[in-house]
């Protein structure tokens, strides 16, 4: 089998989408749309949950929205008003169906699906500890982690059996949950995941990003707060906040790359963040080039901006085809490394003979920048500079981002020269973590704590790692047992 994109395996995986519809006939069908809008957040796996005031109805399956929610025979098997659902990225857990979300379970309170966005880094532990108690796990994402703290909390409504699981774990979330009461939405204290309500008529909405919302017709209310719980019980909306309040923390990372250009995250436009990141990257590191080149589609609003900011003209010399599936099957290496041109291909007639500026919004392993590099040398530019609109990528995510460990990450391994080296670029420059931060309009001092989560570049992480730590203890045992073996 394999991959049509070539540079798969050399990208931050977005993380997961969700959305949440409370008060419409027909909750499904909307949630689904929802869900089209979400897709560039997870294509692996997609979800929907509803309830018809009775009784729960789930649907899950592997792969696009498309082809598995566009029928009209699985969206009439998920009647009711009230619907959730979820697109999958996994970053932890295996890839299978039992992982698929939303996840439900009947509880001595009733029945409970929730859907979420993120990542809880101290999920093993808890699993752990959950298990020693009798919890019986019948996946292995970390998501489920909530579902039985919930249910062996000993406090006794629902509500605080669910706030009691919240205050117990670390990390990113945010979280649609469905109740034969109602529905919750919630952010985890530091706001890292993003998750906005919106409304259609007398319906209230939930989703990841606002362009879910543009896609139903539904009017954008507000961002959901960082540790707020926002319950919907029919008419009845209530807000409260459980959590000692402390500075928000949001990922730096949706305006460089996860978030659709035409979403709005926390008041700014991710299109017009975008743009500037390119404008503050042609400002810190101009060359002299004849165009600027985006890698589709990521590196797009950069590298206007660039080319806007420079006065190099802005071209398309990457086409991309947006007509070839996923995957297909290959008789062998010949055809597979001729599959790598199927999505992308150089724009041989524009690039012949130029100084090309390529950008794009990061660099991972850097086998993808590589790949980039020599499809622009093979189509006869004259000179290859790569400019990335994001500092250097030196940490691994914890909170919901699919990354290779650390020591896979180029930037971590190399300097800047070295970098340049590896990838056989004429030169490499990244936009530095104050010129991210110049792009949002904010300032970041050294002697204050940050406004976002910067911690992929930084290494400066806003919660603990419990986990991450653990595994680290655990490999100082094996290595100390070793030597004394």
């Amino acid at each position: 089998m394999l991959t049509t994109h070539p540079f798969d395996d050399d990208t931050l995986h977005e993380e997961c989408g969700i959305f949440g519809v409370s008060g419409s006939e027909g909750a499904a069908a909307l949630v689904a749309l929802g869900l089209h809008a979400l897709q560039h957040r997870g294509q692996e796996a997609a979800g929907i949950t509803s309830f018809d005031g009775s009784n729960f109805h789930t649907h899950r399956a592997m792969g696009h929205v498309a082809g598995n929610f566009d029928r009209d025979d699985v969206i009439r098997a998920l009647p009711g008003t009230v619907a959730s659902g979820h697109v999958r990225y996994s970053t932890t857990g295996e890839t299978a169906l039992r992982n698929v979300q939303p996840l439900y379970a009947d509880l001595s309170t009733g029945g409970f699906a929730i859907a979420h966005n993120g990542n809880i880094s101290n999920a093993m532990k808890l699993r752990r500890d959950l298990v020693r108690r009798g919890s019986i796990f019948q996946s292995t994402s970390d998501t489920e982690t909530i579902i039985h703290l919930v249910a062996t909390s000993n406090y006794r409504t629902l509500m605080d059996r669910f706030i009691d699981a919240l205050k117990q774990i670390e990390g990113a979330y945010s979280l649609i949950v469905m109740t034969p009461e109602g529905m919750i939405a919630c952010r985890d204290p530091l706001g890292i995941r993003p998750l906005v309500m919106g409304r259609l008529d007398e319906s209230i909405i939930f989703a990841s990003e606002t362009v879910a919302l543009d896609v139903v017709g539904a009017t954008f209310e507000r961002a959901v707060e960082p540790g707020e719980l926002i319950i919907v019980q029919g008419s009845d909306i209530r807000s409260i906040h459980p959590f000692a309040p402390v500075a928000s923390r949001p990922c730096i990372f949706e305006w460089v790359y996860f978030s659709r250009p035409d979403s709005i995250v926390d008041d700014h436009s991710v299109y017009s963040v975008r743009k500037n990141i390119g404008a503050q990257l042609a400002e810190e590191s101009p060359v002299a080039a004849d165009i600027v080149i985006p890698v589709p589609d990521s590196g797009v609003p950069a590298a206007i901006g660039y080319a806007q900011a420079s006065g190099i003209p802005f071209e398309l010399g990457i086409i991309r085809s947006h007509y070839v599936g996923r995957t297909f099957i290959s008789p062998g290496d010949k055809v597979r490394h001729l599959g790598v041109k199927l999505k992308h291909n150089a724009n041989r007639a524009l690039i012949k003979g130029q100084r090309v500026i390529l950008v794009d919004d990061s660099i991972v392993r850097g086998t993808t920048s590589l790949k980039i590099v020599q499809m622009m040398r093979d189509a006869g530019a004259a000179e290859v500079h790569m400019r990335i609109a994001s500092p250097p990528t030196r940490h691994s995510c914890f909170y919901g981002v699919d990354t290779p460990e650390r020591a896979k990450l180029l930037a971590a391994k190399h300097d800047v020269g070295g970098m340049t080296e590896f990838i056989h670029a004429d030169s490499l420059a990244f936009v530095s973590i104050d010129g991210l931060y110049k792009a949002l309009g904010e300032a970041r001092r050294a002697d204050i704590r940050p406004k976002y989560c910067d911690a992929c570049f930084t290494g400066d992480y806003p919660t603990a790692l419990t986990d991450q730590d653990d595994s680290v203890q655990v490999d100082q045992f094996a290595l100390l047992a070793e030597r004394m073996n």
